[in-house]
């Protein structure tokens, strides 16, 4: 896929090669019959098997493409051959895989025909009158073909410039993937499988990551793309491309240059001069290391190398803020964004437990010190840390606070009272533009003051439709979760903590782009099977936001739910064939997933406030994004066989008496506000829908008992609601479990509020309002335009499927 297979010949470095060198050419109708391979199928549930295969079959198809640039064309003509075909026959169920593929394809191919680009181009043009969410891919995919057809090899030189952080004066974007897998999934075995795969993909990459080699692949790539096999030899460019060494880097300059420019004249409806331009720069290339004439011949293959990656075990001392914080300060580009002295003391010296929220009761402490760190006493901090759980945040902060001068004097947890004007103006565009995406979205929802249109969850983002042009940024980190329920949940309260610091003070999110991935992975004992079954019939199934996408994306069932099966079986071969795999097969479909996943599915984080039976201990402030458990530990040996039971009476009901409010939503948008009293051993309140049917953005909380039907209590054991206040009306406390986590379990517990959260970035837009306004009025100016929630975007390869 993204890396070349390895050779015999040990000696060559150079990752360009002549077609004889690479497997044989594959004809038409076996590239037919192994696209018909990996496309989903109705049957897939009814064999699980099939579905793993999928994902290995895909990567193998894209292996054949990268080791033969004939194999490329020929699988371009059959794709498209296959769209038009399923667009004749309305099998849109195919539409989607099929484009991912073609495109993936087309980067990596080095040359293709205009008349193959203008059948691709008016195939995806088509697609625009296709309902959500193919019209959003295919208009993506328009503009990127329509710029690929006028400067020839611009997606491959921009994908590879960003991915490798190549410095340049032309193009200044970078992008960086960070894969965060949780330990307590990942074994010793399966981290080794993950890190060892990531250290073959950058050795493939040409055998070693020198600049210099990716430079060789963007100039070759370039020119033979532009030119062809009729003007281009590629052999004798890429042997004179590898004997430069680092003086290659001037004509890669010139090549970007050229390329930018063609781009940019394309958009304003000018011709360029790019084929005449490579032209020359391809001839005076190859006249400086032969002399013989410029014939035409073979084309090479430039193989597309995986992006720079990096391996985190998110344990409880990683920082999101302080990761991507350092990447961006050590970029090449950093110094493009100048960062005052004040602004490095605090955004690097803040530890995470300062990230309260601004409405959370702060304590007044008499100092008796002259609040100098280097007078300060060495015992411990005499600060309130945030009501927020994350004491062990904290306390690893302190380990990995970088500290380049021990006697540097310093404010101690300064806490900065109201962020700027220009801070929050930040803050407000940021929050119009996401909301602008989330309304012209599919699945619904927009400003139409209807409850019922806020329930259908939102998917994709269509660029048409939203008034707010999102400011480019030129850094983009790309996080990927790995693990299940639980890390998703640290994912959510990690972003949550992200916003809030950058509503007290901005420093990434005008600069960085977040995009958010998912591959579920679960342990030995847990495994995640890829039948399509109810996500909820089992207690133990752990992954159910992953079983979710699978769902509502096939292509995300038959190659991302696949890798997260794959990982443990690829741990056992490596323990019976110790040593560094030939192939990196997991770092590719992560490459094909970063790259080719763009459409979201956005996720409701909510807010829970926990009351404990101790009035001595302070309320709690934490996040939740799939599952809430709660539940009476004394009743817990015997909630279990109640449960299954189907038909109970009033003498086997057991548990506490608790106090429920919420507010019953509906979708005809008649919501109601109710309360009642119930006798129950625990409940189950959960975020993630039960079914396809039942696919709408609340929460629903299900007793461990149905309660007693009277003419007073005609309620059932299920409830709707995004807003909940639950309370223990006896002396039973209450035991409360976030996200499966057993690391976020909170005992002795007396009440829970629970809500949608808020974005900080309307919190501080509507304190700032408030000043101005006497009373509580109506949204007005860009509030009402603002989006008030905090959605966790995972990004898919198509949204959510109908």
């Amino acid at each position: 896929m993204t890396n070349k297979t390895p050779r015999n010949n040990a000696s060559s470095t150079c990752s360009m090669e002549p077609t004889a060198g690479c497997s044989p050419t594959v004809s038409e109708p076996e590239l037919y019959r192994s696209v018909m391979a990996v496309l989903p199928r109705e049957t897939d549930h009814q064999h699980p098997q099939d579905c793993l295969n999928k994902g290995m079959l895909r990567w193998t198809l894209h292996k054949k493409v990268q080791s033969n640039p004939v194999n490329g064309s020929s699988l371009v003509w059959v794709l498209i051959k296959e769209l038009e075909k399923a667009e004749r026959w309305d099998s849109r169920k195919s539409i989607i895989p099929l484009l991912h593929t073609l495109m993936y394809a087309i980067i990596q191919t080095a040359y293709i025909p205009d008349e193959l680009y203008k059948r691709v181009y008016s195939f995806c043009k088509r697609l625009l009158t296709y309902p959500q969410p193919y019209c959003t891919v295919g208009l993506s995919y328009t503009r990127q073909i329509k710029t690929e057809r006028s400067t020839p090899g611009l997606m491959y030189q921009r994908m590879v410039t960003a991915e490798q952080r190549l410095k340049n004066e032309h193009y200044p974007l970078q992008e960086r993937v960070f894969i965060l897998a949780d330990p307590e999934v990942f074994s010793r075995s399966l981290e080794q499988v993950v890190c060892g795969d990531i250290e073959t993909s950058s050795l493939f990459a040409g055998g070693s990551p020198s600049p210099f080699h990716h430079m060789c692949s963007v100039v070759q790539h370039s020119i033979q793309a532009a030119l062809g096999a009729e003007q281009c030899h590629g052999p004798k460019l890429a042997r004179a491309l590898k004997d430069m060494g680092q003086d290659v880097e001037s004509h890669f300059q010139e090549v970007l240059a050229a390329l930018e420019q063609s781009a940019e004249e394309a958009g304003r409806g000018e011709g360029g001069a790019l084929r005449s331009r490579l032209q020359r720069l391809y001839s005076r290339i190859v006249s400086e290391a032969d002399s013989e004439s410029l014939s035409s011949g073979e084309l090479c293959n430039s193989p597309l190398p995986n992006p720079e990656m990096s391996f985190h075990m998110w344990t409880e001392d990683l920082d999101i803020w302080r990761v991507l914080a350092k990447w961006f300060r050590s970029s090449s580009l950093s110094e493009q964004f100048p960062v005052s002295q004040e602004q490095e003391d605090f955004d690097l010296g803040d530890s995470p437990s300062d990230l309260m929220p601004s409405d959370t009761t702060r304590f007044s402490v008499l100092s008796n010190d002259s609040g100098i760190e280097k007078d300060l006493p060495s015992g411990g901090d005499p600060s309130l840390s945030s009501s927020l759980d994350c004491a062990g945040l904290s306390a690893a902060w302190e380990q990995c606070k970088i500290e380049p001068d021990s006697a540097r004097l310093s404010r101690r947890k300064g806490i900065k009272m109201k962020p700027s004007v220009k801070d929050s103006m930040v803050l407000m565009q940021d929050t119009l533009q996401e909301n602008a995406s989330l309304g012209a979205g599919g699945g619904g929802g927009g400003r139409t003051g209807r409850r019922g249109a806020t329930l259908q969850r939102r998917a994709g983002s269509c660029a048409t439709q939203n008034p707010f042009l999102k400011q480019q940024r030129h850094f983009t980190a790309r996080i990927v979760a790995m693990g299940d329920d639980r890390v998703l949940g640290r994912l959510a309260k990690a972003y949550y903590f992200f916003r809030k610091r950058e509503a007290r003070r901005i420093f990434l999110t005008m600069k960085v782009n977040l995009q958010f991935y998912y591959i579920p992975v679960c342990g030995a004992t847990t495994p995640v099977s890829c039948m399509k079954e109810d996500l909820h019939q089992s207690k133990e199934n752990l992954c159910t936001l992953g079983s979710y996408l699978s769902i509502v994306d096939p292509w995300y069932n038959s190659n991302i739910k696949s890798l997260g099966c794959m990982i443990p079986k690829l741990a056992k071969m490596q323990q019976m064939n110790p040593g560094r795999p030939k192939d990196p097969f997991v770092s590719d479909v992560i490459s094909y997933y970063v790259r080719t996943g763009l459409q979201p599915v956005y996720f409701t984080i909510y807010f829970v406030k926990i009351t404990f039976t101790k009035t001595t201990k302070s309320p709690v402030e934490d996040v939740f994004l799939t599952h809430l458990e709660m539940e009476f530990p004394e009743f817990r040996h015997i909630s279990t066989s109640i449960r299954d039971k189907h038909k109970r009476t009033s003498g086997e009901m057991c548990g506490a008496v608790i106090s429920l409010n919420y507010r019953k939503v509906t979708l005809s948008g008649r919501d109601v506000d109710k309360g009642i009293s119930v006798r129950t051993s625990g409940a189950q309140i959960t975020a993630i829908p039960c079914n396809e049917a039942e696919d709408l953005n609340c929460l629903t909380m299900t007793l461990n008992e149905s309660p007693t039907r009277n003419k007073n209590n005609v309620a059932g054991s299920t409830f709707r609601s995004s807003n909940l206040k639950i309370r223990t009306l006896e002396c039973r406390p209450l035991t409360v479990t976030l996200d499966r986590d057993r690391r976020r379990i909170y005992t002795d517990v007396q009440s829970l509020e629970i809500s949608p959260c808020l974005d900080p970035g309307y919190c501080v837009q509507k304190t700032i309002r408030s000043k101005f306004e006497l009373g509580v009025g109506k949204e007005a100016g860009l509030s009402k335009y603002m989006n008030k929630g905090l959605p966790l975007p995972i990004n898919t390869f198509a949204g959510i499927i109908t």
